[in-house]
């Protein structure tokens, strides 16, 4: 019974810290950034929690740009955050209608499931992100038609950064 008390405590705590954002998309930095300008006319610039994308000089850096563009440019969105990354950025799950934009630009094959940050997501979107990878290189989509495609996080490492 305690154990269960503690674990019902811990999930509230986590629910409480979320936030939501809610606005239109008026930027699409890359693809895996994007800007929402909410209600207020604030801008909210927002890191795609749980992905990883190529970087723009990387090979399908810009179609994975165009991809989220396609997805989110000039739509009303909401954003699941809960936290801040070392560049002020909300992280979080994007949602358009219902729909995670995290996990569609995984399945085109033009994110990473970036695992090194897994503990920060779901468990469902955990399993989600993990099987859109997975079909994703099944089917050889996108980035995964590359015989070896090189991670942003090596491509980064390899370049000095962004």
């Amino acid at each position: 019974m305690r154990i269960l008390l503690v674990l019902v405590i811990t999930l509230l705590a986590t629910i409480s810290r979320a936030e939501l954002i809610s606005g239109r998309v008026v930027r699409v930095a890359d693809g895996d950034t994007i800007t929402v300008l909410d209600a207020q006319m604030r801008q909210h610039k927002i890191r795609l929690a749980g992905i990883d994308a190529p970087e723009k000089a990387q090979a399908f850096g810009r179609r994975s740009q165009e991809s989220l563009a396609e997805l989110v440019a000039n739509r009303s969105v909401i954003v699941e955050t809960h936290k801040r990354d070392r560049y002020g950025r909300f992280v979080g799950k994007v949602l358009v209608e219902d729909r995670d934009i995290n996990v569609e630009q995984i399945r085109r094959g033009l994110a990473w499931f970036y695992r090194q940050y897994e503990r920060e997501l779901s468990a469902q979107d955990q399993q989600s992100y993990a099987r859109a990878e997975e079909e994703a290189r099944s089917f050889r989509a996108g980035l995964w038609s590359d015989k070896q495609p090189i991670p942003p996080w090596d491509f980064r490492r390899d370049h000095n950064g962004k």
